[in-house]
């Protein structure tokens, strides 16, 4: 897999695409670059560093990053950095920096 190689949902077990209706105009960002607050929803996932293999992929859509799940970037650890606090549904879960950055998503309009 190339680092930038978006991982389809039909890679995934069990996973469905869900997020059609979501439009291709809007720039896509990852989760690791939204400022705190910030809620968005998410369009896929991709290996964005050859230390993010499928395995890491899996784990992420099986905690339920799935495209067109809404997210929310609570905020993030000591000094801005590491973990990121990001709620999904009703789960709160802290991602390190390199699992934020796999997750592509589409920013709320406010």
């Amino acid at each position: 897999m190339t680092p930038t190689a978006p991982l389809s949902l039909a890679d995934l077990p069990g996973a469905t695409a869900t997020a059609n209706h979501l439009s291709m105009s809007t720039p896509r960002v990852s989760l690791a670059d939204l400022p705190n607050g910030a809620h968005a929803t998410v369009i896929g996932l991709r290996a964005c560093t050859p230390e993010a293999d499928a395995a890491l992929l899996r784990r992420l859509a099986e905690i339920g990053f799935l495209a067109g799940e809404p997210v929310h970037l609570l905020r993030r650890g000591p000094g801005g950095r590491e973990p990121l606090a990001v709620q999904v549904g009703d789960t709160l879960f802290a991602l390190r920096a390199l699992e934020a950055r796999c997750i592509e998503v589409e920013p709320a309009h406010v």
